[in-house]
């Protein structure tokens, strides 16, 4: 019985490729009185890998925390999986925005002592006791009332490149970080003021709402389903987004764009950017907002030292990093000396600039393509490639992409075809099908059809 990952990131990649289904990313939690989480675990992991699912998932005593990729041919097998649990009966998924069908490459569902680091004594509040949900076009509303607060219950590197209009944005690594200062900081508001808390998804409100109540504040309201829900609701419902920018994710997308507004800067020359990434080098992995000229000259590095790193051979890397902690390597780095355009804290609401067409595929849907044959032969003089169709269909005016180590990644589109010699414009499993190719393949190549 299989209860762990057993593919590596690359090899479901390359599965998720071949399939060419679409896929969804969504995200949900649920507080609820688990008696053996482990068990719990187990029994999700095996529902969910049967259903190709992937994410990263935390479950405690105290609930479920998940951000997941799921084939939408089997969202609604999915969602039955949750609903055998009372307490997920009728749960609300957050679907995102953008769907990438690289978003999680894995399913890893951990048990931990908290599915929220907040560093709270539950024990001495009542979790329960929680603030308000309001929906987008309330939470609109509430904004324009004088004696309303905002509050931003994300980390400083979310609320860079996009918060709500006026919202206070602490300067804090941690969701725990924020928490007394905040309660500090709105101190002498407790009794005349609107208390309004967003995060990402809404689970870091839930519990911080019954918090700040019991500090005592007396009106507290916190967005329903987070910036993820409020950016469906403002789009269905034709409303005015008060988000500007784009909303940081914990997948590999790492951020979802909400408005065309970009209100952060590239950390390493100042230009206008909200596209994050991390710094190429193994040993470093910092986070950080990189433009595409930087990108190109930085080799996807946030140093010259960095840089060098990468150039050396891979047993010297390994040797140079060794001993050193690099754990949780991806998102707590968020801050180095390095990157001189670096901004937290006390944000603007006015945007640098707006959005064009990226050259950098990181924040794009990838290419969708599904596996269809190998290369059996190249005919020099004619420029001619032989190929056998090992899977689905190859048809005439198709797209296509030709795939090798030597050859890269080479596209086109089919305009004449001979099928097992004679013409035709289908060519189907078990065909060994001919057509002029300008360029040189081997007999390593793969032959993909583009379906998007």
């Amino acid at each position: 019985m299989q209860l762990y990952n057993t593919l590596s990131a690359e090899e479901r990649a390359e599965l998720i490729d071949q399939a060419g289904k679409q896929r969804l990313t969504l995200s949900f939690y649920a507080y609820a009185k688990i008696e053996d989480p482990q068990q719990f675990r187990n029994d999700l992991f095996i529902a969910w890998n049967a259903l190709d699912a992937l994410g990263r998932i935390y479950v405690a005593h105290e609930g479920i925390n998940a951000q997941m990729s799921v084939p939408a041919e089997n969202f609604e097998a999915f969602r039955a999986t949750l609903e055998v649990y009372d307490f997920m009966q009728g749960i609300r998924l957050n679907v995102a925005v953008e769907h990438d069908d690289h978003s999680f490459l894995k399913l890893t569902v951990k048990v931990r002592h908290k599915i929220v680091a907040d560093g709270l004594n539950d024990a001495s509040f009542d979790v329960t006791n929680k603030g308000v949900h309001l929906n987008a076009k309330a939470f609109n509303t509430i904004l324009e009332d004088p004696n309303t607060i905002v509050v931003d219950f994300r980390n400083h590197y979310e609320s860079e490149i996009g918060h709500f209009k006026g919202a206070i944005t602490p300067d804090v690594e941690t969701f725990r970080e924020s928490l007394p200062i905040i309660n500090d900081q709105l101190k002498d508001y407790k009794e005349d003021k609107n208390l309004v808390m967003y995060c990402t998804g809404g689970i870091r409100c839930e519990k911080a709402s019954a918090y700040f109540k019991h500090q005592g504040f007396k009106n507290v309201f916190q967005l329903e389903g987070g910036i993820i829900q409020y950016a469906k609701q403002i789009k269905e419902e034709g409303l005015e987004s008060k988000f500007i920018g784009k909303n940081f994710v914990f997948d590999n997308r790492l951020g979802e764009r909400i408005t065309e507004d970009i209100v952060s800067q590239c950390h390493q020359c100042g230009a206008p950017c909200d596209n994050h990434t991390n710094c190429a080098n193994d040993g470093c992995h910092l986070l950080f907002i990189q433009c595409d000229n930087c990108r190109a000259q930085m080799e996807n590095c946030c140093s010259t030292e960095c840089q060098e790193i990468t150039h050396l051979p891979l047993a010297e890397q390994v040797k140079l990093r060794s001993g050193k902690q690099v754990g949780n390597k991806i998102f707590r780095k968020g801050r180095s000396e390095n990157l001189r355009f670096k901004h937290s804290g006390s944000l603007s609401d006015a945007p640098l600039a707006t959005t064009q067409e990226s050259k950098d595929i990181r924040q794009k849907i990838r290419l969708k393509k599904i596996l269809i044959g190998k290369a059996e032969h190249f005919y020099t003089k004619a420029s001619v490639g032989l190929f056998i169709i090992e899977n689905h269909e190859l048809t005439l005016g198709d797209k296509i992409l030709i795939s090798g180590p030597t050859t890269g990644n080479q596209e086109l589109i089919v305009e004449k075809i001979m099928v097992n010699g004679r013409d035709n414009t289908v060519a189907v499993k078990g065909d060994k099908v001919t057509f002029e190719v300008p360029f040189r393949i081997r007999l390593s190549d793969k032959l993909y059809k583009i379906i998007n």
